[in-house]
């Protein structure tokens, strides 16, 4: 029987950068009543709470849910108020060389776009995040700019070789997320199953990146029944059919 339902945020549980939408919220609520759920997203903690947090429904079980920001390199739980458990923090040094090379990769691959939207390249600590258009570009923007991530691949190739000794991953709509080596979505699963003493076939992953380079993928690689969504509306489905499923135990 599964025991941890975990999820992406960005274009998973909600659009980028959006937040979630008022059915997404309530079914999230009602999983939350009867199962552990958990969500990995490359978004800082400061998006966590505008994206997923402020939508929640009073009544939702807190404790009943794990929150990892920036690809599971930081881990947080509620017991009256949330507490970050571990952050995985990158150097000075180890940022600085990140951001260059993600310019570089930009600048190489032609693919700088000529207007953006607040910042392109974010310092979180314990990840630094490429955003093509820029970290508050508009939805309608983002989609149509990478629909089939072969702009984020190329400079995925080239960020490869400059910096091979940091994960690199595809996420949201326009972003690129780098962190530690070996820290990753994989690593955040690993967090859940010792914190939560959960067994990886005990948990189920949903996401909207789990394809080879996606930033979901690395779940999967871990050994976790994963299910692909293309969307907030799949996703909404998917719950449904977990509380029927849980429902009828």
């Amino acid at each position: 029987m599964k025991k941890l339902i975990v999820f992406d945020l960005d274009g998973t549980l909600a659009p980028s950068k959006s937040s979630l939408a008022p059915e997404t919220a309530g079914l999230l609520r009602d999983l939350l009543a009867i199962i552990k759920v958990a969500v990995i997203s490359g978004g800082a903690w400061e998006q966590f709470e505008k994206q997923l947090l402020a939508d929640l429904p009073d009544n939702a079980d807190l404790a009943n849910l794990s929150l990892l920001p920036t690809c599971g390199t930081k881990f947080f739980q509620y017991d009256r108020k949330w507490t970050e458990l571990y952050s995985e923090d990158l150097s000075a040094e180890q940022r600085k060389k990140i951001i260059d090379s993600l310019n570089k990769a930009a600048g190489e691959s032609g693919f700088h776009a000529k207007k953006v939207w607040g910042e392109v390249i974010e310092d979180r600590g314990s990840q630094v995040t490429f955003s093509a258009l820029g970290q508050q570009a508009p939805l309608e923007e983002k989609v149509k700019w990478d629909p089939d991530f072969a702009k984020r691949k190329k400079i995925t190739a080239i960020l490869e070789k400059l910096i091979p000794e940091f994960s690199i991953r595809m996420g949201g709509a326009t972003s690129i997320d780098v962190t530690k080596p070996g820290i990753d979505k994989a690593y955040g699963i690993g967090k859940l199953k010792d914190t939560l003493h959960i067994s990886l076939n005990e948990m189920v992953y949903i996401g909207d990146a789990l394809f080879p380079g996606g930033n979901d993928y690395p779940a999967e690689q871990a050994g976790v029944v994963s299910i692909p969504v293309k969307g907030p509306d799949d996703t909404n489905v998917v719950i449904k059919t977990i509380l029927a499923c849980l429902g009828n135990k």
